[in-house]
């Protein structure tokens, strides 16, 4: 995919997805600082090449995630400014972490929502719920969840949280969120327990949080993978998605 006003427009939707309440602006760095296990919601977004030297903002930046007790870090995509940020940064030692891949679906339109399993209901849970739920199963200790509870909480973009659950007993199947901004929606925490794997439950999930989000305006979808799920890779390839563009994070703290 190679529509570059696309992808810099899912850039913006996702930055927007994923804001914390702990952030700040430093001469063209967006800083986040969030207690919560996504990397995405605790790091340095570069979105402008500002004008104070590089080693000045790394020491600003530093004082600010040593006050919140976390590494410092930052994501650097194609849109990273300036465009030799990351080469800089690799100099200086600063090590690559989480290739991830950004993918999009262009349209929603012929998706079609696939079956639930048999015996299963649709259920929709609220923010905090399944930030305690997705938590508990990616074992994250509270003050994560909390976090992430707060963020879903205070977003910019509204999130809806559904989950696919064994009628007899309530089992988890799979669970996942999307956020909608305008006519873009993104799939995040999409989640199936291992025991479940293999059985069509993520493509069931994802493909009902897309027409749902379709439903109430959105014709463009993406999300966020690490780029060696080749298993949630290819679920998302059958629902219509490719790669758009990827992005890894650069990080003073050890391997």
């Amino acid at each position: 995919m190679t529509d570059l006003t696309l992808l810099s427009r899912i850039e913006d939707a996702g930055l927007n997805a994923s804001a914390p309440p702990q952030q700040r602006w430093m001469d063209g760095w967006l800083v986040r600082f969030s207690p919560g296990k996504a990397k995405r919601a605790r790091c340095i977004n570069a979105v402008a090449e500002g004008r104070l030297p590089l080693a000045d903002k790394l020491r600003q930046a530093q004082a600010v995630f040593d006050e919140a007790g976390l590494p410092l870090v930052l994501r650097i995509t194609p849109f990273t400014q300036p465009a030799g940020l990351d080469a800089q940064l690799e100099a200086l030692g600063l090590h690559t972490e989480d290739d991830t891949r950004v993918m999009a679906c262009p349209s929603l339109s012929a998706l079609r929502a696939l079956p639930l399993p048999a015996g299963s209901r649709w259920q929709s849970m609220d923010g905090s719920a399944f930030a305690e739920l997705i938590g508990g199963l990616r074992g994250s200790p509270p003050g994560q969840r909390q976090a992430h509870a707060q963020r879903l909480a205070l977003s910019p973009v509204p999130f809806q949280a559904y989950a696919i659950v064994r009628e007899d007993d309530g089992a988890l199947l799979a669970c996942g969120q999307f956020a909608r901004e305008g006519d873009l929606v993104g799939l995040y925490d999409v989640f199936t327990p291992p025991e479940h794997r293999g059985r069509g439950h993520a493509a069931s999930l994802c493909s009902r949080l897309l027409v749902q989000a379709r439903e109430e305006g959105a014709a463009i979808g993406y999300l966020q993978v690490e780029g060696n799920n080749t298993a949630a890779r290819r679920v998302y390839h059958r629902l219509g998605f490719a790669d758009g563009y990827s992005y890894h994070y650069r990080s003073t703290a050890a391997d």
